[in-house]
């Protein structure tokens, strides 16, 4: 099978956009999209290959019921059969020329076009690394949303219009993730599903002694010995020459009874029975994770009736900028103190699209700033990739960049270049400033423009469900929607940061979230936003 031209121009094409990817395809819906594609062209070769190999096994099956029929003959008579001389010529030259030939035909190695493909694209595909951040993804939106195993198997989320459902290996392999990173606690409502379909007669690969044997464990790390104990019993009743099960029963056991003999002498028996086949979500360390999560599912709100009474719309003209004058924006308040503000139709369709096009090839793992280091490092809590464009990658670069300078009244000439940012599989932000601290002064010491004053983010796409910009210490939440932005300082006018700005990207739950962002600098700003007269101006 030799491929068609139009499929080589596919796989070049398709192989120059991932050449400059290195992995980590679950931090960018944008890239994995890209997988997409080659998974299609996948599929069109091995068609391809099983044409083939049905057509080489057509013309086996013919020349078999052939020499079927033949033999079935020739074996009746053996003699009287080779007593025409044509059928002894046909005799020796079957056994000495077509039998070889057909030798030939089955030895034929129809997969090679297949196998070569193949492994051209495996070198580009998603790695260990990425089906363990996949798994954490869909674990951490569990968490971010308050949806259980079964929801999430069954696929029944909030705006999605493609069916999708984990099986029974599916969600084996999410809990075995969990078990792998040493998370005990996902271990086990995972291995539960498992069970709960495997009960409910799912066929699978997975055998229930696999799943115990997993179980039993995370059960015991997660303290629950009465529960590790008969979960190791089942799984001996079901694989009785389990070594390790065998071994782990007889320490279960002791260390039980080493349990009940301290329980009767403290006389808590009963309270640590009430416990037993309760595991709540380990404490991690982000203080504000409740507020946090609440927030990005919509619930501790503190847009009080008061407060929205404090909220206008208005046309915004910036400081009477001739352009503005003539077509202002729509300003809405998001909130009032600190002042957040979203404006509408900021970005056309076709502004997005061109940015993104310009953007995806060079998109990275974004990262973060070790506040100990000030190196720049990847962190679990930042799930996305970015690319920054200088205005000599396209027009619409600089005609973006100078909307925002008329929009906000500062100058642009000290900002940093427009980030675009795609986020990934439960892509989120968690609670962060934009501004350096002052235990981190040098962070921008190498731009010389002085902290970031503001920030502009551009909405560049809709989510169907979660991805939410939230400030926990506020209560509010903002929901992305495509071509409008927000603005707010992070700075109060005496310079000092504003810690209330503290905020956080919301994990996607359904749906694929663009944005780009403006950090506007203090340099340049001084007669643009003048400074208080007290600290906390």
């Amino acid at each position: 099978v030799t491929m068609k031209p139009w499929e080589s121009a596919l796989l070049v094409a398709w192989l120059g956009v991932l050449g400059c990817v290195q992995a980590e395809f679950f931090t960018s819906i944008g890239h994995m999209t890209d997988l997409i594609y080659a998974e299609k062209d996948l599929v069109q070769s091995l068609k391809e290959y099983i044409l083939v190999e049905e057509a080489k096994l057509s013309k086996i099956k013919s020349w078999a019921d052939k020499m079927e029929a033949l033999t079935s003959k020739s074996a009746a008579d053996p003699e009287g059969y080779l007593a025409h001389p044509v059928n002894a010529y046909k005799l020796v030259k079957r056994l000495n020329t077509d039998w070889p030939a057909l030798e030939d035909l089955v030895l034929q190695n129809s997969a090679a076009d297949f196998i070569a493909n193949l492994s051209v694209q495996r070198q580009f595909f998603p790695t260990d690394e990425d089906e363990t951040g996949a798994a954490k993804a869909l674990m951490r939106l569990q968490d971010t949303y308050k949806l259980d195993p079964d929801t999430i198997s069954k696929g029944e989320l909030p705006g999605t219009k493609y069916q999708a459902v984990l099986s029974v290996d599916d969600c084996f392999g999410m809990g075995r993730s969990a078990y792998n990173e040493g998370d005990y606690y996902h271990t086990v409502l995972w291995m539960e599903q498992v069970l709960k379909q495997l009960d409910a007669g799912e066929e699978a690969t997975t055998s229930k002694a696999q799943v115990l044997d997993y179980l039993s464990y995370a059960v015991f790390q997660l303290g629950d010995l009465h529960r590790a104990v008969e979960l190791t019993r089942r799984l001996l009743s079901l694989d009785p020459s389990h070594e390790r099960a065998g071994g782990n029963l007889h320490y279960f056991e002791r260390l039980l009874e080493e349990e009940r003999e301290k329980m009767l002498s403290n006389h808590t028996e009963a309270e640590l029975a009430a416990q037993q086949g309760i595991y709540e979500r380990p404490v991690d360390y982000l203080p504000e994770r409740d507020v946090y999560e609440s927030l990005c599912r919509g619930e501790g709100v503190k847009l009080t009736p008061r407060r929205q009474k404090r909220l206008f719309c208005r046309y915004h003209h910036g400081n009477r900028v001739p352009q503005l004058l003539i077509a202002p924006f729509k300003e809405e308040d998001e909130w009032d103190s600190p002042h957040i503000v979203r404006y509408y139709d900021v970005m056309s369709d076709e502004e997005i699209e061109r940015i993104k096009e310009i953007a995806k090839p060079k998109l990275a793992r974004a990262t973060v700033r070790d506040p100990k280091t000030g190196v720049l490092t990847v962190a679990s809590y930042r799930v996305s990739k970015s690319s920054w464009l200088e205005e000599d990658d396209d027009p619409v670069v600089a005609r973006v960049n100078l909307r925002m300078q008329h929009i906000t009244g500062l100058t642009v000439k000290t900002a940093e270049l427009l980030q675009v940012a795609n986020y990934g599989m439960g892509g989120q932000y968690e609670p962060h400033f934009d501004f350096s601290r002052k235990d981190e002064q040098d962070a921008f010491k190498r731009l010389g423009t002085g902290n970031r004053v503001a920030t502009f983010l551009n909405y560049m796409s809709d989510v169907e469900a979660g991805g939410a910009t939230v400030f926990p210490d506020l209560g509010a939440a903002i929901w992305p929607k495509k071509g409008t932005a927000v603005f707010w300082y992070n700075l109060l006018r005496s310079g000092e940061g504003d810690y209330r700005t503290r905020h956080a990207a919301c994990p996607v739950l359904v749906g694929c979230k663009w944005v780009s962002n403006k950090w506007f600098h203090e340099r340049g700003q001084e007669f643009l936003r003048p400074c208080g007269s007290t600290e906390v101006d």
